[in-house]
């Protein structure tokens, strides 16, 4: 049997039967034929099957009621059914009850490989669906394990209240901050759960190649497209797509793009026929919007269309309450990969954590948890394990690495009376203020009033200190 995807095919007219097996034989398909839905629906108890093709009328039990039962059995088994050129009606009702797609006959070659090949794709971004669907419900469920903060448990009551409309959703906030996170939950919230969630990033796909990445292509578009190819538009009907860092496309990709959603109809690449899809839009971005519609850099109609319901993302420097929790689940996450037992975190390492500006929001702060668990040498993560994870030099940003004028004394030195003396004079100099010695230090003022606590600087109140 091949290795491929294996496909069930329920068609009772013998001759209609064969040609399908002929058509989808050379495309390493493993293919199961029944002659009519009873016969198939027995085959399908017995085996697995990536994706269903029945045909709606048929003696016994009709492709209606096959679709019913492999979905109540199976809900993310794709159906793709075959309905009379007269018989339309039908396969809305099929779409209705949750067939992914239908061919009328006659059919052509090509349209029966591209409902397949389209198909077989869903079943494939619903398979990731169920993955994400636990690994959101891990790290969003409903006693808040990783959102502790004011900010995010507003952020998430206003996606749950979204995710019961079909409005578009602009999510808003810096790189790292898990934009995308809040947007599958708006999906898994949602009455589309149980369709596919396809995600785009704009900003990592050439332009030249966006269009067609968007909409599908159609054969011979453009050099290299050797078959027509369905797009994320229609892939993602029946359920949300993701537009990730919209404000990177051209102006000419936005106008496409706005009247896809707006009318839910798109032409594939070098094709002629229009597409209808149904399909919700979440987008997210990290610039602003506004400013660069002001700019000429983003179209004013697109960005009221996709602004219909904004979420804000703080970054992790303004939602502190997160910082501590967030640590210890990546913590308990990479030493359960890792093989290790998760340590405790010493009140140090707490404070050098809460101290760190954190740039790089979340995502930042997983990189520096998974490192730190890779330099455990003990029951504790203390301030040694994370200092390197924290250091601007060590971790190839920030000041560029280099050799100061300065001159160890052959007799050597101690490291945190010169700290400490220099935190003492940059205070001093700035009349206590802390703002203006940390920018002197070239440290944060959370930094510079960590390394006050540690070393026992008080704060000093006078004209210029600040409380």
């Amino acid at each position: 049997m091949s290795a491929g995807p294996r496909i069930l095919i329920a068609e009772d007219e013998d001759r209609l039967r064969r040609l399908l097996g002929i058509l989808l034989n050379d495309k390493g398909y493993g293919l199961t034929l029944a002659k009519d839905g009873a016969e198939a629906w027995g085959l399908f108890q017995e085996g697995a099957f990536d994706l269903v093709v029945t045909d709606i009328r048929m003696p016994e039990m009709d492709g209606m009621q096959l679709l019913r039962a492999v979905k109540e059995r199976s809900p993310e088994t794709p159906v793709v059914v075959i309905t009379a050129f007269g018989s339309i009606e039908s396969a809305v009702e099929a779409m209705r009850e949750g067939a992914v797609d239908y061919i009328t006959k006659p059919f052509e070659e090509e349209s029966i490989k591209l409902a397949i090949e389209r198909a077989l794709r869903v079943r494939e971004l619903l398979s990731e669906n169920l993955s994400l669907r636990r690994e959101v419900s891990e790290k969003y469920n409903l006693g808040g394990i990783v959102s502790e903060s004011p900010q995010m448990r507003m952020v998430l009551e206003m996606a749950r209240q979204v995710a019961k409309s079909n409005s578009t959703v602009l999510v808003m906030g810096e790189s790292g901050t898990g934009k995308e996170l809040v947007t599958r939950l708006i999906h898994e919230w949602s009455g589309r759960a149980r369709g596919p969630f396809v995600a785009v990033n704009c900003a990592a796909i050439p332009e030249s190649l966006l269009e067609s990445e968007l909409f599908g292509h159609e054969k011979g578009a453009f050099t290299g497209a050797t078959d027509r190819r369905a797009g994320k538009f229609e892939l993602a009907s029946g359920g949300s797509l993701f537009l990730d860092e919209i404000g990177e496309m051209s102006l000419p990709t936005q106008a496409k793009v706005l009247r896809a959603l707006e009318t839910q109809e798109f032409e594939r690449v070098g094709g002629t026929r229009t597409v209808r899809t149904d399909v919700r839009f979440i987008t997210a971005t990290n610039k602003d919007l506004r400013e660069q519609v002001e700019t000429g850099g983003f179209r004013g109609d697109l960005f009221f269309r996709v602004n219909v319901f904004p979420i804000f993302l703080p970054p992790l420097r303004d939602r502190t309450h997160d910082i501590l929790p967030l640590a210890r689940f990546f913590l308990a996450k990479f030493c359960r990969e890792m093989g290790r037992h998760q340590p405790a975190v010493s009140r140090g390492a707490e404070r050098m954590l809460l101290a760190h500006p954190w740039p790089g929001n979340v995502r930042e702060l997983r990189n520096a948890i998974e490192r730190a668990t890779i330099m455990l040498d003990g029951p504790e993560l203390a301030e040694g394990n994370l200092a390197p994870a924290l250091d601007p030099d060590t971790m190839g940003f920030g000041r560029k690495p280099g050799r100061s004028d300065f001159v160890i004394p052959p007799a050597g030195f101690r490291l945190e009376e010169h700290e400490r003396a220099l935190l003492v004079q940059a205070l001093e100099r700035t009349g206590q203020n802390k703002s203006r010695a940390a920018k002197m230090l070239g440290i944060s003022r959370a930094r510079l009033r960590y390394r006050m606590e540690k070393f026992g600087i008080r704060d000093a109140v006078g004209p210029g200190a600040e409380k």
